[in-house]
């Protein structure tokens, strides 16, 4: 079996496939790339057993045909250090000895029986769904949800993307208990209702190889599967199992204080004033007056305390509410909207965040629940 590949397209295929591959693999071969030779198009795989990813290149030159594991780091340091040109691969497919042969050398390797890794799974054609939604929808539904996302070993559930589907709208949940994001767009809609949890891992492949990508993902799942076909790449996840906690439940429906403030200058400051607050807790206070918000932090073991005030729009009683001012910050990093509007009814409960200016077709929606503050 033989082909010739550019080096550089073989290295950005393989790099973005490469994220799939686990150290703590029990299985051998998986510390490999799956190499898959036929009529002119090289197949190239990853996986970890609970994720695959695929992609493919198309050869101008290569002879026969054939199925081989190679190993994915001397691959990938290698390709690294060439410049950009032609690669002669040389397989022999009965010891699975590999030649690389360049202009001025040769590189060998040995491979292993790509008959030996894992096959992908199939959807249960009874149970499963299928759709097709544009790669910058659902780019923009990971990377607003996906930061949100717990590390939770006690509740599989929270560590991936709830994914809603229904004749309304298609919904994006993230939640780690302290802060919730719920975006929603309601151009992407099907005529069946259902829902399935992306894990965490697959949700940042996606978000990696989403910007590189045009047209329409045809997503497909069943109970156990979820399968995402893209132009050039094709991902293949495990689902979590379990049922997402209600959400919407947690979320205040009445929340008589409003603040509308400049999102920018709210996020600045906080990023200013968090630094002298107690590295155990990182307890910022938001004190709202007549169109002022004072943000103030102290650490009563160093001696250390600021305070900063800002402009905004706010009529109502005084109120004071704190907040763990790194998921503070992380909310506003993840909110696009110039102005933000932070709505509040008393603070032991939850503080709701939303852009003053959605999208077209799309609801944002952030929560963060607050911490005591001592007096």
């Amino acid at each position: 079996m033989k082909f010739v590949v550019s080096s550089t397209d073989l290295l950005s295929h393989l790099q973005a496939i490469s994220r799939v591959i686990s150290n703590k693999s029990t299985l051998p071969i998986l510390d490999n790339f799956l190499f898959d030779l036929k009529d002119g198009k090289l197949v190239l795989t990853a996986s970890d057993l609970e994720v695959t990813m695929v992609t493919s290149l198309d050869l101008e030159n290569s002879e026969g045909e054939g199925i081989i594991a190679l190993p994915s780091r001397i691959l990938l340091e290698t390709l690294k250090k060439f410049p950009e040109q032609p690669l002669n691969f040389d397989i022999n497919m009965e010891n699975f000895a590999v030649d690389i042969v360049t202009e001025k050398g040769k590189f060998s390797v040995v491979g292993q029986n790509g008959e030996d890794f894992p096959e992908l799974p199939e959807l249960d054609a009874d149970k499963s769904s299928n759709l097709q939604v544009p790669v910058d929808l659902l780019q923009v539904g990971i990377n607003k949800t996906l930061f949100a996302t717990a590390d939770d070993e006690l509740r599989p559930v929270m560590n991936g993307i709830l994914v809603e589907l229904s004749q309304e709208s298609m919904t994006f949940v993230a939640s780690d208990s302290h802060k919730l994001v719920r975006y929603r767009r309601l151009d992407a809609k099907t005529e069946f209702e259902a829902s399935f949890i992306l894990p965490k891992k697959p949700a940042g492949l996606l978000k990696n190889v989403l910007p590189k990508e045009s047209g329409d993902v045809v997503v497909e799942f069943d109970d156990k599967n979820a399968f995402f076909t893209l132009p050039n790449y094709k991902l293949v996840c495990r689902l979590v199992e379990g049922n997402y906690p209600s959400y919407n439940a947690v979320i205040p429906q009445d929340n008589p204080y409003k603040v509308i403030i400049d999102r920018s200058e709210f996020h600045n400051t906080l990023g200013r004033v968090s630094i002298f607050s107690n590295q155990a807790s990182n307890l910022v206070k938001l004190k709202m007056s007549n169109n002022e918000l004072t943000v103030s932090a102290q650490d009563i073991d160093f001696s250390i305390s600021a305070y900063e005030r800002i402009s905004c729009q706010y009529e109502g009683d005084e109120m004071e509410i704190g907040f763990k001012s790194g998921f503070l910050a992380d909310i506003l990093d993840n909110l696009n909207s110039s102005d933000v509007i932070l709505e509040l009814s008393d603070p032991s409960r939850a503080g709701i965040l939303l852009p003053f200016e959605n999208g077209e077709n799309e609801e944002e929606l952030m929560l963060l629940m607050p911490m005591m503050i001592n007096v």
